[in-house]
């Protein structure tokens, strides 16, 4: 059991990490959070795919890539700079490999998640032909999401909490005094406050889970009126997230840091990589203005209204929709198909077929 409680808001919460049992086999609470913030991500690009002329079945099929890509990647991260004090087992391999593979306890970091899966899915791009930044825009949202909820993971397992505060939403109780005395970040007299709840700790958890609600609504918001290049939602979030994980980063008491330094890994990256982001956004808006005419969906439904296809529906922006899924090798096919002839020589008259078909030309 988890022993929370948040003195200054009146609350004391006794929680059973395992959700539910059988038999041998347990579901913990933790991946049960995780679980349910993949499938919100995937609903939330499978029902938002035509914005970005994507088709859907792709991204269906990258799920299945990416998710396994972003758990082996954040865990791995995590491993790396912390295997000689959580994971070695010294003369005992599968020991340490066991203790490795146990994800459900935590572990996870979410910068090592992003770089593996954005490995992963510039592979998928790559072999299915379809632009990188397109699917990337569309990708983030749903990692907005996703990390939305998952952080409260980390509150079932009593993680990923902050520095001593008295703020009255601080978050007390034997699991986190005990975590900071074993530790040896506080004393006997501030181990004693913590249980009787006259100090606390910032619940990071929780300012992590809100400023990335926070970012996924103003990111949402760019897509509706705002969005002019492909790639611009994935530097939006990578700017964003950056800056506000720089700030939370340094109230954390679990951060990993670089070998010999006292630099926090996490917020070298966030910073690094929220200015780098902000540099190419004011780039590309101010300097190149980027058009959205140049939006993969935009260029998409421009080559089926040139194929002969009917305009799909406006989309966000002024950009088109993309109702008609697009793809680029039917395209070129139709495109560069020779006209069907009838009597004589002389092209078959479209309206004579379309009387007989019933089609209407709409590539559905």
């Amino acid at each position: 059991m988890k022993y929370i409680t948040f003195p200054g808001l009146g609350l004391d919460l006794t929680i059973n990490p395992i959700l539910v049992s059988f038999g041998s086999v347990s579901i913990h609470w933790y991946g049960f959070i995780i679980a349910v913030g993949f499938v919100l991500a995937a609903v939330w690009g499978c029902t938002h795919y035509k914005e970005f002329g994507i088709r859907q079945n792709y991204l269906i099929d990258m799920i299945y890539v990416l998710i396994p890509a972003g758990i082996i990647g954040a865990r791995l991260y995590y491993v790396i700079f912390e295997f000689e004090n959580i994971y070695y087992v010294p003369g005992d391999f599968w020991a340490t490999v066991g203790k490795i593979v146990r994800i459900w306890d935590g572990g996870l970091a979410i910068y090592g998640g992003i770089i593996g899966g954005a490995i992963a899915v510039l592979i998928y791009c790559r072999i299915r032909k379809i632009p990188f930044l397109t699917v990337a825009d569309i990708t983030v949202m749903g990692l907005l999401i996703g990390q939305c909820i998952g952080r409260w993971g980390n509150f079932v397992n009593v993680e990923a909490f902050g520095s001593i505060t008295t703020v009255p939403w601080r978050m007390a109780g034997q699991n986190v005094a005990d975590y900071l005395m074993n530790t040896g970040q506080v004393n006997e007299a501030t181990y004693q406050s913590i249980l009787d709840g006259t100090l606390g700790v910032h619940p990071t958890f929780l300012y992590e889970s809100l400023w990335n609600l926070l970012g996924f609504i103003l990111i949402a918001l760019v897509l509706r009126h705002f969005r002019r290049f492909d790639g611009q939602m994935f530097l939006t979030y990578v700017a964003w997230y950056g800056l506000g994980r720089f700030w939370i980063e340094s109230l954390r008491t679990d951060s990993l840091y670089i070998p010999g330094t006292d630099l926090r890994v996490s917020q070298v990256l966030a910073l690094g990589t929220a200015i780098i982001a902000l540099l190419i956004l004011l780039y590309v808006l101010l300097v190149r203005k980027a058009d959205p005419s140049g939006l993969y969906v935009n260029k998409t439904a421009a080559g089926n209204i040139s194929a002969g296809s009917s305009p799909p529906e406006s989309g966000r922006s002024g950009e088109t929709s993309g109702d008609t899924e697009p793809d680029s090798a039917v395209i070129s096919a139709e495109s560069t198909a020779p006209p069907e002839t009838g009597t004589g020589g002389e092209p078959a008259d479209e309206n004579d077929d379309e009387k007989e078909s019933g089609d209407d030309g709409t590539d559905t």
